[in-house]
This record gives C-alpha cells, sequence and structure tokens, in this order.
C-alpha cells in the first residue's frame, strides 16, 4: 500500500517545524532545544565560576553544588513545558482554543517574546527562538499579531 504524497512530506517534517496546514493561522510553541543546551551550559560553567573565585572553600563547595542544581531543576522545567497552540484573530488571540486577555508580542532579532494573561489572571510568558519558528511561521506569526499600541504622548511643555 502507497502513502500518499502529503503524508509522506509531512512525516518528514520534524516537530516544531510546521505551520499548521489544517487551520491556518495556528504558530505551535515548543521547548527550545537551544535553550536547553544554554542552561545546561550555564549549569556546568556556574560551579566552575564559584570553585576558580576567591571565595574561602567551606562556603564555595556548598554554594557550586547548589548552583549545579539550581542549573539542572531550571533545564529540567524548561524541558517539560507543555507545548502550545497559539491561534490569532485579529485582536483576538487563543491559546489551546482558550481566549486570552493582554496579548503582547515583542520582537528582539530573531526571537519573539509572548505575553498574556490565563484565566486565572496569571502572566504566561513564552519565547520563540529560531530552532523552534521557522522562517514562514515568523513571517505569519508577524503578520497575524495584533498591532503595538501607539505610547502616549507626553505634554511638550514643563508644567
Amino acid at each position: 500500500m502507497k502513502a500518499s504524497a502529503a503524508s509522506v512530506a509531512a512525516s518528514r517534517v520534524r516537530p516544531g517545524r510546521e505551520v499548521d496546514a489544517v487551520s491556518p493561522g495556528v504558530i505551535h510553541w515548543r521547548p527550545s532545544r537551544w535553550l536547553l543546551v544554554c542552561l545546561l551550559g550555564m549549569a556546568a560553567s556556574a560551579p566552575v565560576a564559584v570553585l576558580v573565585s576567591e571565595m574561602p572553600r567551606i562556603a564555595a563547595w556548598p554554594l557550586a553544588g547548589g548552583a549545579l542544581a539550581y542549573g539542572l531543576i531550571a533545564a529540567w522545567w524548561e524541558m517539560r513545558r507543555p507545548s502550545l497552540a497559539l491561534r490569532i484573530h485579529g485582536e483576538r488571540v487563543e491559546v489551546d482554543g482558550v481566549p486570552v486577555a493582554g496579548f503582547r508580542l515583542v520582537w528582539r532579532g530573531p526571537l519573539a517574546f509572548a505575553r498574556w494573561r490565563d484565566g486565572a489572571g496569571r502572566c504566561v510568558r513564552r519565547v520563540w527562538w529560531p530552532d523552534t519558528l521557522p522562517s514562514v511561521a515568523r513571517r505569519e506569526l508577524r503578520l497575524a499579531a495584533p498591532a503595538p499600541r501607539a505610547a502616549r504622548r507626553g505634554s511638550s511643555v514643563a508644567p
């Protein structure tokens, strides 16, 4: 039995690299492998930095162990974050099918920083790194994102 060309093409796409073809306008977020590598690198270098400092050894060893443990825990928590599906309809934004309030998207070079409030009022933040947001999805996100609000203009004359 032969597979269709679409299913073969879909099986070659790595997870997180696709724009949802079934429902256009959906951008997927997943934890970044680049961020995990950076966190693990900092977790490995933090104890070394503590140990080569002029700190007394009696305090340096426990601090180095704590820095290593904290770095590994941070990487583990980042790796376990659940994937999200973001859908933008003009000014209305949904995350996993649930409307959110106060959505903001800020670009810093190739990184996209999103912030919103969930149903419980908690602030949620996610960052799309270049390994999780291919150029097609990056362009779609730029075009679909709500326009940034204009800054209030202060008075031009001193009071």
